[in-house]
């Protein structure tokens, strides 16, 4: 009788571990994107668990009228597909200093304001220690340059260790 109940749990143990998805314990590199102007963001991964980590990008944003100095904070939760292919979703937060260009003299032309934010991606884990990820990062500010939502959707290719 206890044969019957250990085959099938240590089946299902098996199949649980070949499907889990490592997490590399680091991992830096860039993220391109694009929220109302082009961004350049330095990323860090530091993986906490097989399959969470915490996600630090610093960047700088332009548009038309502004440049922005951006730290932004993820945890993130990461999922298997298939073979090397991941997705990933995770929530956070940041803070944001902000130049406003084209104001009057007398107009104080900068403004620091907070912002929460929600991540869904994918990523391709290669062979070589490079990842390679596509993801949407919707924004909420909390300022008054920025008091809506943002949608920033960026590429990022970083190389792990």
């Amino acid at each position: 009788m206890k044969t019957y109940f250990l085959i099938p749990l240590l089946l299902f143990a098996t199949i649980i571990t070949a499907n889990a998805q490592e997490v590399s314990k680091n991992a830096i590199g860039l993220r391109l994107g694009d929220s109302d102007g082009f961004g350049t963001e330095v990323s860090y991964q530091r993986g906490l668990s097989d399959n969470n980590r915490l996600e630090l990008d610093l960047g700088w944003r332009s548009g038309d009228n502004y440049n922005a100095f951006r730290l932004t904070g993820l945890y993130q939760w990461v999922f298997n597909l298939d073979g090397n292919f991941n997705w990933f979703v995770g929530a956070g937060g940041g803070l944001a200093q902000v130049n406003i260009d084209n104001l009057p003299a007398d107009v104080d032309d900068s403004e620091t304001y907070l912002y929460a934010a929600g991540d869904i991606g994918i990523e391709y884990n290669f062979d070589i220690p490079l990842l390679l990820a596509l993801d949407f990062r919707p924004e909420f500010g909390f300022g008054d340059f920025n008091d809506d939502v943002d949608f920033d959707i960026a590429l990022a290719i970083r190389y792990q260790f």
